[in-house]
């Protein structure tokens, strides 16, 4: 016979039985009552992003694995979200999960274990972008020297809207779309995201289409600006067919859509100075452009005269040209009819003496023939002449066109500019001769107006409001003792000065001669009565 231990549990002793449910209720509520509220540190390793909303990763050190889950509405509230290979710090409660005999952590926010794990996960996701060609020279746009819209993408109640709009009134006003977005928080990148994607996506109609984006928020922490950090604002930067500068920050804040905007601005108030020019500066440089372009237009203007001028003076008088032909001409007609008429005397009176010896009808017969033969050769006579004559006209007409200036081979509008131009120095020399004399009025006037002021200035007018000056001579006495030491003295009043001499001490004055008594009013002589 075995000998029984009583304290050995037996088959349907005492103890309770516990149904899985219960075991697992039971486990659960220890778990949850002692650890309520904890914080734990770790990698993040595999993260599930379901349909559902909810967000399921996994905490690991190098010894152990926690499962952690954070609800859908957790997700939202988060600033920062895990991603795998990012040391974190997780603050939640445990629980369990009966379905599968594990326990869990219930994460309610998530924040970085230090800024090196941020930066390193900064780092890597740049790298990544950088890869696929995002942050690329080629692809970054002119920004517009003079936008007429330009659409701010920031908070609607910051500084930051205020000091651009400041910015931008002082140096040149355009027209402003402001898109209300968040700046911080899980919010922000979507909504910067979606307000870069909206302004792109403008239509023809309703409001104008910006010309330039400015993407803008004041200085933070690397938590505060980690919404313009994430991958979609990234993308959304470099997508952008308007020209985008990105004003996130102060100068050393670094996020990743400064390497994908088109420019980079190290505050949002130095983005309005990249925006537009100053009005002013830009009116001045135009007028001064304007003021060189017309030197230039009337300096070419004057060379071309004085070349036009020159070239007149060496082509000379078209009339001279053909002086000498006409005055040949003119000497030909002129001995033409006294040859006919001494060639018909010498023939008279070479058959005046044959006349008297012959018959009258042979006479008459001989004179037909001879008239006969003058006529035949007088029509062939004025022909030589006229056929020299065109010969000479056309000879004149050549030597014309080779002297023909280069804008045409017309002599009449060579004539005709030749005399415009004439007008034109003419003009020129009237308005010379007219400039000294209006120099010498303005000038005048000038003088006259200065020697008004001088005049108006001057110490005569304050002699005239009752002062006087004390001369010594050619010196100014400007003290008591001055005066003392000055034989002569001269004061000088408005109309002149009047010597005086001083008395040597000791020595008294004259007596003054009693004022006059006034005359009481209403007597004789007096003011008189008003009533």
């Amino acid at each position: 016979m075995d000998l029984i231990d009583d304290d050995t549990p037996t088959a349907g002793g005492n103890a309770p039985e516990f149904t899985v449910s219960e075991i697992s209720g039971a486990v659960k509520r220890v778990l949850e009552g002692e650890f309520a509220r904890v914080r734990v540190r770790g990698e993040v390793g595999r993260v599930s992003r379901p349909a559902s909303g909810h967000l399921y990763f996994d905490l690991k050190d190098d010894r152990s694995v926690l499962a952690a889950v954070s609800w859908k509405g957790q997700v939202a509230r988060m600033a920062v979200r895990p991603e795998e290979g990012m040391e974190v710090i997780a603050t939640g409660r445990l629980t369990t999960f009966p379905g599968q005999s594990k326990y869990q952590l219930i994460v309610e926010d998530v924040e970085p274990a230090g800024a090196g794990a941020l930066m390193a996960m900064l780092e890597k996701r740049r790298v990544a972008l950088a890869a696929e060609g995002l942050f690329d020279a080629a692809r970054k746009q002119r920004i517009p020297y003079l936008p007429e819209v330009i659409a701010v993408v920031t908070s609607p109640t910051g500084a930051v809207i205020r000091d651009i709009l400041h910015r931008l009134r002082d140096r040149f006003p355009r027209r402003v779309l402001i898109w209300p977005v968040a700046v911080q928080g899980q919010a922000c990148a979507p909504e910067v995201a979606a307000a870069i994607r909206g302004l792109n996506a403008f239509p023809t109609g309703g409001l104008p289409r910006p010309d330039l984006i400015i993407v803008a928020r004041g200085g933070g922490s690397l938590e505060d600006l980690w919404g313009f950090n994430e991958e979609i604002v990234v993308r959304a930067a470099a997508e952008s067919r308007i020209p985008l500068i990105s004003a996130v920050g102060h100068e050393t804040d670094t996020t990743l859509i400064d390497f994908a905007a088109d420019l980079r601005a190290p505050t949002p108030t130095a983005a309005a100075e990249m925006a537009v020019p100053v009005r002013m500066e830009l009116i001045a440089w135009a007028g001064e452009q304007g003021a060189r372009l017309a030197r230039a237009v009337a300096q070419r203007g004057d060379a071309r005269r004085q070349r036009l001028t020159d070239l007149g003076r060496g082509l000379g008088r078209p009339g001279a040209l053909t002086l000498a032909s006409r005055q040949r001409f003119d000497l030909w007609a002129e001995r033409l009819g006294p040859a006919l008429s001494g060639f018909a005397a010498r023939k008279r009176n070479a058959f005046g003496p044959v006349a008297a010896l012959v018959r009258p009808d042979l006479l008459r017969r001989f004179l037909r023939k001879e008239r006969e033969t003058l006529e035949a050769r007088w029509p062939r006579l004025p022909l030589a002449f006229g056929a020299r004559t065109m010969r000479q006209r056309q000879r004149l007409d050549d030597w014309s066109g080779r002297l023909a200036p280069a804008f045409g081979r017309n002599r009449a509008d060579a004539l005709r500019l030749i005399a415009l131009n004439h007008a034109r120095v003419k003009a020129l020399h009237d308005r010379l001769a007219a400039a000294p004399r209006a120099r010498l009025l303005a000038l005048a006037e000038r003088l006259a107006r200065l020697d008004r002021v001088r005049v108006t200035l001057g110490y005569t007018e304050t002699l005239r409001r009752g002062f006087a000056l004390v001369w010594a001579g050619d010196e100014l006495v400007t003290s008591r003792e001055a005066a003392r030491r000055g034989a002569a003295l001269e004061i000088e009043f408005h109309d002149g000065r009047l010597p005086v001499q001083t008395l040597a001490p000791g020595t008294a004055a004259p007596v003054a001669a009693p004022p006059k008594p006034r005359k009481p009013r209403g007597e004789p002589g007096g003011q008189g009565s008003l009533f």
